[in-house]
């Protein structure tokens, strides 16, 4: 029997329980991501994923198991980006960044927790992803992301997506993108309120929310973040990046959303 008869025994209604995806692996000696490949690819749809299936076509989420997105940030808002992508079913997730959680990051740094203090972020978001989604691949980079190793670290990724908080790494971002022609996800969070955009190649976006930046960091710095800023901003930064993956929907192209939670208010600007 091979492994699409293997998989197919075991589906239930076009669902394949998780269960049977785990089997299959070892007895075919083959990886959970490449299971899960072969299966969405035989028109079987990993349980895990049904309750996507009314917004997310069969095809659509082949499309995401395809796909391989850069998260330059695993603290804040690259902790929420890291959970809600691999539970969307993002086939290769590339976590970058240098530090160690600390005690000030428990209050609102969803991969942080007591246990964990001193321990690189990426090898925390590593065993999360692990936890929550063994099909997906998760590369931990525990770099800073400059302009010597920006390419490589963004190499073969569709999307890259800005969880960052100082502006010279948010331009050496920016940069890299340009350099391989891929789009950036821009978010920023300060106290109640955050931001996000998406550039492409050329539309200086970044320029124009940044032009007159004179410090590293900018009002996060006097505001602080509480622990649902984080969350709401990282949410609309993922589901940006699923709407450029799989072409659907408007992009936030030449325009911020701007987000005032202690008013509730959402605006549009166009830059």
């Amino acid at each position: 029997m091979d492994l699409e008869a293997y998989l197919s025994a075991g589906a239930k209604g076009g669902l394949l329980p998780w269960s049977v995806q785990l089997s299959a692996a070892r007895n075919f000696d083959l990886p959970l991501s490449v299971v899960e490949e072969r299966a969405i690819l035989a028109g079987l749809l990993p349980a895990r994923y049904q309750r996507n299936r009314e917004s997310i076509s069969i095809n659509e989420q082949f499309i995401l198991c395809r796909s391989r997105v850069a998260i330059i940030g695993c603290g804040g808002l690259g902790g929420y980006l890291i959970e809600e992508l691999a539970r969307l079913g993002v086939g290769t997730l590339v976590g970058v960044d240098p530090d160690v959680f600390e005690e000030h990051n428990l209050n609102r740094q969803l991969l942080s927790q007591i246990d964990a203090l001193g321990e690189p972020k990426v090898q925390c978001a590593s065993r999360r992803v692990m936890a929550i989604n063994p099909a997906v691949r998760f590369e931990a980079r525990p770099e800073r992301l400059g302009p010597e190793n920006g390419l490589a670290l963004l190499e073969g990724c569709q999307v890259a997506v800005d969880a960052l908080d100082g502006v010279s790494s948010r331009r050496a971002l920016k940069d890299a993108c340009a350099a391989i022609g891929i789009p950036m996800v821009h978010g920023a969070i300060a106290g109640w309120y955050g931001q996000i955009a998406t550039e492409f190649p050329g539309d200086g976006i970044l320029e124009a929310l940044y032009a007159h930046a004179t410090e590293e960091k900018g009002s996060e710095k006097q505001l602080g973040n509480p622990s649902f800023t984080p969350a709401v901003i990282a949410s609309l930064e993922a589901a940006e990046v699923c709407k450029l993956l799989l072409g659907k929907g408007q992009a936030l192209r030449h325009m911020m959303l701007a987000v005032n939670l202690l008013d509730m208010s959402f605006e549009r600007i166009k830059l």
